[in-house]
């Protein structure tokens, strides 16, 4: 089921006395979701993605704009009619009930040509138990489950009706960190076996960047980028997006180009044809920081981080924004940990240019050699 939201907006009184205004937590926000993909919406607390969730499974009425369901207008239809499926982050599972009960509930208020047999309401909670494989807890009730199993439950609860759409609202923000690996890819899992188009709502870029078809990032209620995961990581369109997306986070810098050069401090540091002079926000990937005794960006050095798979050189420079540059690094070449200063060459790939003013990107080309200003 194809999802299309047109020029969607949603207001809400302001609470405040004094201004009496409105607050706009979804601002025409206008986002095509194909059919039978897992797209992800993806920014931090506030900026509007459960509001956009609410409103596509009928929990909010829009302010203005359109919702459809394939070639069916929605927008003003009831939730039990929208055909979706609904995961919520603290579960909702009944806790009086068992995990059969649970699952079936949903179905015993189908009525008329909807209401199942008892055969027919038996193999439906059975099919949706074994999809999630919880077929062996069916007696036991929500209390006796482990955190993991009780999601597992609300989903299934939530595909037992045969949803065209499916919407996870957060679901595993309740679970410790080795559980919301595993439960990330069940539900991964679960989504390409029934090819129900979901939604997953996420503030953590690293949930939504390991298991999504697309990504949607929103910031203020606004669609900032929506594209396949490694191409917004790679291709942002503006420096909030580069900033959110990415652990350890991008370097931001403050330049300048000069004759399609940009320089950090007084260091011409990579080429940049096609730039015009001017005043930039450069950011700079972690790995695309490379550690040579000559390279053309010098900075303060700090320590050398060693954690698991991953060694990383901490930093400082001046005209940094992060107040710890990381860079990480081949475990083959390091630094002398006693030394004071630092140098670096630059991956072109992994440098992303932004006009000072604004944060919009600026696209340059990067078909030249990294040590350019050795």
């Amino acid at each position: 089921m194809k999802i299309l939201l047109r020029n969607l907006t949603k207001r809400f009184p302001d609470r405040n006395k004094k201004t009496q205004g409105e607050i706009t937590a979804v601002n025409d926000l206008t986002l095509e979701i194909p059919d039978g993909k897992l797209v992800g919406l993806l920014g931090p607390s506030g900026c509007g993605k459960s509001t956009t969730l609410n409103l596509i499974c009928g929990l909010e009425k829009a302010t203005e704009g359109t919702i459809f369901f394939g070639d069916r207008d929605v927008t003003a239809l009831e939730p039990e009619h929208r055909g979706v499926g609904m995961v919520f982050q603290n579960y909702a599972l009944y806790p009086h009930l068992t995990v059969r009960q649970n699952i079936q509930f949903p179905l015993e208020n189908l009525k008329g040509k909807d209401k199942l047999t008892k055969e027919e309401l038996k193999r439906r909670v059975d099919e949706a138990a074994k999809l999630v494989q919880i077929d062996e807890l069916m007696e036991r009730r929500p209390g006796e489950l482990s955190g993991g199993q009780q999601q597992r439950v609300a989903i299934a609860r939530a595909l037992v009706k045969m949803p065209h759409v499916l919407l996870l609202d957060e679901p595993l923000s309740n679970l410790d960190a080795r559980l919301r690996l595993q439960t990330r890819e069940e539900i991964r899992r679960i989504q390409r076996e029934t090819k129900i188009t979901t939604i997953f709502v996420t503030h953590d870029q690293e949930e939504a960047m390991s298991i999504c078809d697309l990504i949607a990032v929103m910031k203020d209620g606004i669609l900032q980028q929506l594209g396949k995961p490694q191409d917004v990581y790679d291709f942002p369109s503006n420096l909030f997006v580069a900033k959110f997306l990415g652990t350890p986070p991008i370097n931001v810098f403050h330049g300048f180009v000069k004759d399609q050069t940009l320089f950090i401090g007084k260091n011409a540091v990579l080429a940049t044809p096609g730039v015009s002079d001017q005043e930039v926000t450069a950011g700079i990937r972690p790995e695309g920081l490379i550690y040579r005794p000559d390279g053309p960006l010098s900075c303060h050095m700090n320590r050398i981080e060693v954690m698991g798979r991953d060694t990383s050189i901490t930093a400082s420079h001046p005209d940094c924004e992060n107040p710890v540059i990381r860079a990480i690094t081949n475990t083959d070449k390091l630094p002398d940990p006693g030394t004071t200063t630092v140098s670096f060459s630059l991956k072109p790939g992994k440098v992303h240019l932004f006009q000072a003013e604004t944060g919009e990107r600026i696209p340059f080309s990067t078909n030249h050699e990294v040590n350019s200003y050795e």
